[in-house]
């Protein structure tokens, strides 16, 4: 289902039911699976490659070169998961040489004129809110929610289960599960909402709110928060996601209203 004013390089690989709407760029190194529906206007660049279901609106840009001076020409991918919408005018770089893809998991809504930058990965179910910006090699780890106007420093990690408040400045790691606002950005609670919503029972919540409690709450630098975590709380999926994410945390995590 092409229509006549678009244009698709005769290389670029359909899936079966697509629709591609007036005034649709594609180009060869292309790969756009069943079932998905592209508005007009849309330019899907070489290194695209977008799952099944998904729906791209106007003035989306994916796969654009990246904007990194280190890039050199290498051959690259943006990879775009199944059922995931892509709205007005955002922009999803493709990778560089660092690591050759930038990935946005299934589920995802990246909100109107969001940028998706070279090398990040999105897991699943992420939402980026309207101008959320996303420098080079970000991660965001499943069901997180990055509101409108969020600004992410390049490197940056943020946890699953995760909420940003709206207008946000993030260069510091976000843990699993939490809240952060404020400016400066601080920590401000358990996603109490948004894990009820995706089921997780009070025993598991409350467990949450202690961990954070000891981490933010009880005086300690965080090495010995984390082995006071370690010592004193049973062991749950969830403490081992939390405690794991610190350990490894690269640029450190996001301080406490307190600290």
């Amino acid at each position: 289902m092409v229509q006549s004013l678009s244009s698709v390089h005769p290389d670029a690989k359909i899936g079966e039911n697509v629709t591609i709407s007036p005034f649709v760029t594609i180009e060869g190194n292309v790969v756009i699976g069943d079932n998905t529906y592209i508005h007009p206007n849309v330019v899907i660049m070489d290194g695209a490659r977008i799952g099944k279901n998904c729906r791209i609106f106007p003035g989306a840009v994916i796969a654009g070169i990246p904007q990194d001076l280190k890039f050199n020409g290498e051959e690259t991918t943006a990879e775009i998961g199944d059922r995931t919408t892509i709205r007005e005018c955002v922009t999803v770089n493709r990778g560089t040489a660092a690591k050759s893809k930038t990935i946005v998991g299934n589920d995802c809504l990246l909100m109107a004129y969001s940028h998706t930058a070279h090398d990040c990965v999105l897991g699943n179910n992420v939402i980026l809110g309207n101008a959320t910006q996303l420098a080079g090699e970000v991660e965001i780890d499943d069901h997180a929610i990055a509101s409108g106007g969020t600004l992410v420093h390049q490197f940056t990690r943020i946890g699953k289960h995760a909420m940003i408040q709206g207008g946000s400045r993030i260069s510091k790691d976000i843990p699993p599960y939490i809240i952060v606002g404020r400016e400066p950005i601080t920590y401000s609670g358990v996603n109490i909402i948004g894990l009820r919503r995706r089921g997780f029972d009070n025993e598991t919540i409350s467990a949450i709110q202690e961990i954070y409690r000891i981490l933010y709450q009880a005086g300690l630098n965080y090495k010995d928060a984390v082995k006071q975590i370690e010592e004193k709380i049973p062991y749950s999926v969830e403490k081992e996601t939390i405690v794991s994410f610190i350990q490894n945390s690269q640029r450190g995590i996001v301080r406490g209203y307190f600290e």
